[in-house]
C-alpha cells in the first residue's frame, strides 16, 4: 500500500486514544509468561506486541517473529530456560541481518545452550532450554537495552538470581529503569549501583494487575504535527502519566524549544501551539531516547531549524540503518544531512521540495516520522502498511485530524 499524503490543515482541537507502550507491553507480557498471576490491561495493538503473544502461547518448536526485534531479544532469554523445550527462533530477512550476539553470550556464560543455524552472530538460533546455574555475568553497557532487560527479567526466576557488570558507558538507561520497576512492582529485589545490576530470585507473587501507560513514541507524531501548526492547535492524547517509566517521555521537554506547551490533565496529555519564538538550532543527545531521534529532525525540517543530534549509535542496527535512510529521504525533500556512526547534522533546511516519494526501508518510524510534513507540502509514503508494527491506528488518527490522505494499493 502507498499514500499520498495532499497539503492539508488539521482540525484545532481533537482527542484521541493512543494505545498501550510496546515497550512496557512487551516487558509485562514476558513477566506475564514467568508469574502467571499477573494480569495486564491496555497491551499494545501493535504487530511486536501480537508477534510476542504468539510466540509465549505456541507449541511450535519453530517460532517467527518477523520483523519484532524486542521480541527476538526477550524470547532468546526467555526460551534459554525452558528446560527440555527446543526452540528455532527466527524472523525476516533484515532480523537476521540484526545482531545477537552480545545477548547470546551473556547466556551461554550463565549457562545457556544456543546454537547459529546460519551465519555467527545472527538469527536464527536454535535454543535447549536448561536450567541456568549461573548467577553472574559481564556485558558491554553501550549496546541495546532491550539486551539487557531480557537478562534482568529473567533473572527474576533463576536459582540464584541474577548480577549484571556493565563495562562502559551505559546508555538507553530509562527504559534499564522501566525493566527493574516493573520487576519491583511485583516484588523482586533489585538494586542498581554504578555498573552493576543485581536481580534477586523471586518463584511466587502475588496477584497484580498493569494497566499499560499509552505509547510515548507514538505521542512523538503528535508532537511534530502541532510544532508544524498554527498557533493555538491543539490534541489532546490519552492515556498517559506525568512520571512515565518511558524514556521518550523526554518529548515534553524537547518540544518546549519548538513552541509547543504539553498540559497534563488527569489521565490525558494536552499538546499545544503557544508560539513561533524558535531557535535557530538546536543540539541534544539522545542516547536515553534514541527512537525519537528520526520524529525530531523531520520536525525541525518542517520548521526550518538547524539539528544536530547525538546518540545515536543504536539506529544502525534497528529495523533498517536509520542514520542512512535518513540522509537518502531528507535529501529528496531538499535538504542535506550529514551523518556518522552515532550523530547526524541537519544543515540548513530549505523549502520543502514538493511531490517527493518516500521509501519506508520496511521502517514504521520512517513512515510515521515523516508524515506530519503533509501539513506542508504533498508527497507519497510508499509501504505505508508498515506503521502496523507499533502504531496500526496510525493513519487512521491522522484523518480524524483532518489529514487528507489518498490510499493506492501497490
Amino acid at each position: 500500500m502507498y499514500l499520498q499524503l495532499n497539503k492539508s490543515k488539521i482540525n484545532p482541537f481533537t482527542s484521541l486514544t493512543i494505545t498501550g507502550s510496546k515497550s512496557e507491553s512487551n516487558r509485562l507480557l514476558l513477566l506475564k509468561a514467568l508469574f502467571d498471576s499477573i494480569e495486564i490491561q491496555n497491551v499494545s495493538n501493535s504487530d511486536d506486541s501480537q508477534y510476542m503473544v504468539e510466540a509465549l502461547s505456541t507449541e511450535s518448536e519453530t517460532v517467527n517473529i518477523y520483523h519484532a526485534g524486542t521480541a527476538m531479544r526477550f524470547l532468546t532469554a526467555y526460551f534459554a530456560t525452558l528446560e527440555g523445550k527446543t526452540t528455532l527462533l527466527t524472523g525476516s530477512q533484515r532480523m537476521k541481518e540484526r545482531p545477537i550476539k552480545i545477548l547470546v553470550d551473556a547466556l551461554l556464560e550463565l549457562g545457556a545452550d544456543i546454537e547459529y543455524t546460519d551465519q555467527l552472530g545472527y538469527p536464527p538460533i536454535k535454543i535447549i532450554g536448561k536450567r541456568l546455574l549461573n548467577e553472574e555475568v559481564r556485558m558491554k553497557a553501550n549496546v541495546s537495552s532491550q539486551y539487557i532487560s531480557a537478562l534482568l527479567i529473567i533473572g527474576a526466576k533463576l536459582e540464584k538470581g541474577l548480577k549484571l557488570h556493565l563495562d562502559g558507558k551505559i546508555t538507553s538507561i530509562p527504559y534499564i529503569k522501566m525493566t527493574l520497576s516493573l520487576l519491583e512492582q511485583i516484588g523482586v529485589e533489585t538494586s542498581f549501583e554504578a555498573q552493576t545490576i543485581h536481580v534477586k530470585p523471586k518463584f511466587k507473587n502475588e496477584p497484580k494487575i498493569f494497566s499499560v501507560e499509552s505509547d510515548w513514541s507514538s505521542a512523538s507524531y503528535f508532537y511534530s504535527i502541532i510544532a508544524l501548526s498554527p498557533i493555538g492547535t491543539k490534541v489532546c492524547l490519552s492515556t498517559y502519566k506525568k512520571n512515565s517509566l518511558q524514556g521518550d517521555a523526554v518529548l515534553e521537554e524537547i518540544y518546549k524549544q519548538m513552541g509547543v506547551e504539553t498540559i497534563f490533565n488527569e489521565s490525558k496529555i494536552c499538546l499545544k501551539k503557544i508560539n513561533n519564538n524558535l531557535p535557530f538550532s538546536i543540539n541534544i543527545d539522545l542516547a536515553n531516547a534514541p527512537d525519537i531521534a528520526q520524529t525530531i529532525v523531520v520536525t525541525c525540517l518542517g520548521l526550518k531549524i538547524q539539528c544536530q543530534l547525538t546518540g545515536l549509535h543504536t539506529l544502525k542496527i534497528k529495523e533498517t540503518d536509520r542514520l542512512e535512510a535518513l540522509k537518502s529521504e531528507i535529501y529528496k525533500f531538499g535538504t542535506d544531512i550529514n551523518i556518522t556512526e552515532d550523530s547526524l547534522f541537519l544543515l540548513e533546511p530549505k523549502p520543502l521540495v514538493v511531490g517527493a516519494r518516500l521509501k519506508t526501508f520496511n521502517d514504521h518510524r520512517m513512515a510515521m516520522a515523516f508524515a506530519p510534513l503533509g501539513l506542508l507540502t504533498s508527497f507519497t509514503i510508499n509501504e505505508a502498511d508498515v506503521v502496523s508494527k507499533s502504531f496500526p491506528d496510525f493513519w487512521k488518527n491522522l484523518c480524524t485530524l483532518g489529514f487528507n490522505i489518498d490510499q493506492y494499493k501497490k
